[in-house]
């Protein structure tokens, strides 16, 4: 049976070293996508905006650097408070966001209490993502 585990994440865009803007987001874990994470960043357009990350990704971000390219994230501090950053690049730009990693951490533990690091490949069902990549072709 699958299950979605959500978040509500208050983030803050980094402007400069004395500016952060907050920009809320909601997390999304679905196990029937056991290898993602999904962003929905609300940033004041009609709809908002969303990025995939591969939870691995997000989960060694808390405590070293972790991702490549347009996706990199790693733990830091600011005001005072533990941070998990996150920069983002697109064609579009690029942004810094910093996550609060207190919060960050318990949506990841509620994911892995879901689904356990090592057992995402239990939860896919292969026939299905093989007809639906058929479909796109």
């Amino acid at each position: 049976m699958n299950s979605v585990i959500t978040c509500a994440l208050p983030l803050r865009l980094v402007i400069s070293d004395e500016c952060l803007l907050p920009v809320p987001a909601d997390l999304r874990y679905d196990t029937a996508d056991p290898y993602a994470v999904h962003a929905d960043f609300h940033t004041g357009a009609e709809e908002p905006v969303t990025w995939v990350f591969a939870r691995e990704v997000l989960a060694e971000g808390l405590h070293r650097p972790a991702g490549t390219a347009d996706v990199q994230i790693w733990p830091s501090r600011s005001l005072g408070q533990k941070v998990v950053c996150i920069s983002l690049e697109s064609q579009e730009g690029r942004a810094l966001l910093h996550a609060p990693a207190r919060s960050l951490e318990a949506f990841l533990k509620r994911a892995e209490a879901a689904v356990p690091p090592g057992t995402e490949h239990e939860y896919l069902d292969i026939d299905q993502e093989l007809s639906a990549l058929l479909a796109e072709g």
